[in-house]
């Protein structure tokens, strides 16, 4: 299935007046999921410098801070000695009528861990298969499932780590396990995740993350746009309720 592209046509001038008002409706639009009681992942990828935390912002300013929690995932020795590899993440999988955000995610086993050395290549076909059966569980629960790669280039990722490496307070971050935009490896085993996880029960869609603003645009409006379409429109009924002609 190939992966959709996101085009940046006839958007609003105004982007902040543009992300006030998505806010608004995602915010509204959560109010059917907690009623319902029905359960949501949004899953941002991507690599470091890819705006991802800008639309994390957004996404917090937008939902019930009750209902939701956001997961950051980086890489962890102690897996390969606890259990399955996906059990961390069985573990913060959202109760009923609450979301979980991840920030990374288990694509990093075929992406970042592949480039490293740290998923050897003869498991990267199990891998694959794992995360789609994985996926598959959540679709078949019922969980509503965000995929958003954030796509950026070589120079633009440059710019925005040599500012970070400017503050003290996040250099070491810039500098973690940095990976370039254009390594032809990492290149490489992006194209294989997309055509191997781009599913019909889980697409992906890819953002432009060049313009950070346009960026969490397209994101928050996509998300919004997930979220109208899954969410029940109408409010959960009464069960067993009294009758109030009766009783009085």
């Amino acid at each position: 299935m190939p992966e959709t592209e996101v085009s940046f046509a006839a958007r609003p001038a105004d982007l902040g007046a543009a992300l006030a008002a998505l806010r608004e409706q995602l915010g509204e639009l959560q109010l059917p999921q907690i009623a319902h009681g029905r359960r949501a992942i949004v899953l941002l990828e991507g690599l470091p410098g890819a705006a991802k935390k800008a639309v994390v912002r957004q996404l917090a300013a937008a939902f019930d801070p009750c209902h939701f929690v956001v997961h950051s995932t980086a890489y962890d020795r102690r897996e390969t000695s606890e259990g399955h590899w996906l059990s961390r993440f069985w573990r913060q999988l959202p109760s009923a009528g609450n979301t979980a955000i991840f920030f990374r995610s288990w694509y990093r086993r075929v992406l970042d861990d592949r480039v490293l050395g740290r998923t050897p290549e003869q498991m990267v076909p199990r891998v694959f298969d794992e995360i789609n059966e994985f996926e598959a569980q959540q679709r078949d629960y019922g969980t509503l499932l965000v995929k958003l790669y954030f796509d950026v280039s070589a120079d633009v990722q440059e710019q925005r780590l040599a500012r970070r490496r400017l503050n003290p307070w996040r250099s070491r971050s810039a500098e973690a396990e940095f990976i370039r935009a254009d390594d032809i490896a990492y290149q490489r085993a992006l194209e294989e995740l997309r055509a191997n996880t781009d599913t019909r029960w889980s697409p992906w869609r890819t953002i432009d993350a060049d313009d950070e603003q346009q960026a969490a645009l397209a994101a928050i409006e996509f998300i919004a746009e997930a979220w109208s379409r899954a969410m029940p429109s109408e409010p959960p009924q009464l069960v067993n309720a009294p009758n109030l002609a009766q009783s009085g």
